[in-house]
């Protein structure tokens, strides 16, 4: 029986809700274990709460309005949507807050988050299934990137176990980053502008279409997002064991 595209925008909704629902919790427990006074750790979790469902508000309301949709334009309209988060989040991750938040946070906590990246690619095929995405954003075409979301599960194992030593942690990172830059490449050269590359049909353009935008806008954020916290972990977890050897 064809898995209808209806399906698909419920799964993209699912997946999303449910992946910022996890990171929120994560979130919430690491502010629990700073030393930072409660009102703080109060206007961190609410402002970032309400930056989240701003963005949400603002990138859905442009996909409906069919602003996303149009590729007249060079840059297309549609990469507000990935430069907006990529610079916030690396302007977050690089702050002293977010520092003393890792410092008491489980790293195997923010390496099995990404095993959404599973339940991203089975969406993905769905969408390449139903005529609506090109096979090269899939599994079955230039798309690695569920292996991030498979090798998750073991190596958040044996983070938790330490048996995972920093180096490697760096590799893993490194690689899935590799992984996600390799997709967001594929897609925008497969939209229909003067770039284009990837001429087969249909281009990626579903990716500005409500609510598989939120993809580039929320899931590929999340996905980075969790890949720069964890290199930053390691970077301080390094640091600090320099100094007590010292």
């Amino acid at each position: 029986m064809k898995t209808s595209y209806l399906f698909t925008q419920l799964g993209f909704a699912a997946v999303t809700l449910a992946t910022w629902y996890f990171f929120f919790k994560i979130f919430r427990q690491s502010l629990h274990a700073t030393p930072f006074p409660e009102e703080r750790k109060k206007r961190l979790f609410r402002n970032t709460l309400l930056a989240l469902v701003g963005w949400t508000v603002v990138v859905s309301g442009l996909s409906l309005s069919g602003v996303l949709s149009d590729f007249s334009a060079l840059p297309p309209r549609f990469t507000i949507v990935l430069v907006v988060p990529l610079v916030t989040v690396i302007l977050v991750v690089r702050t002293e807050t977010v520092k003393i938040l890792l410092q008491h946070t489980d790293p195997a906590a923010i390496i099995v988050l990404q095993s959404f990246r599973i339940a991203v690619e089975v969406l993905l095929w769905l969408l390449f299934v139903q005529n609506l995405a090109p096979v090269q954003m899939t599994f079955e075409g230039r798309n690695l990137d569920v292996l991030s979301g498979l090798t998750a599960l073991p190596v958040a194992w044996l983070a938790s176990r330490k048996q995972l030593s920093h180096f490697w942690l760096v590799v893993w990172n490194l690689a899935c980053l590799g992984l996600l830059i390799n997709i967001v490449a594929t897609a925008l050269l497969s939209m229909p502008t003067p770039l284009r590359v990837f001429m087969n049909e249909p281009g990626s353009v579903i990716v500005t279409r409500f609510p598989v935008v939120w993809l580039p806008a929320l899931l590929v954020p999340m996905a980075y997002g969790l890949q720069f916290l964890s290199l930053r972990q390691v970077l301080v977890g390094k640091k600090r064991e320099a100094t007590v050897g010292v």
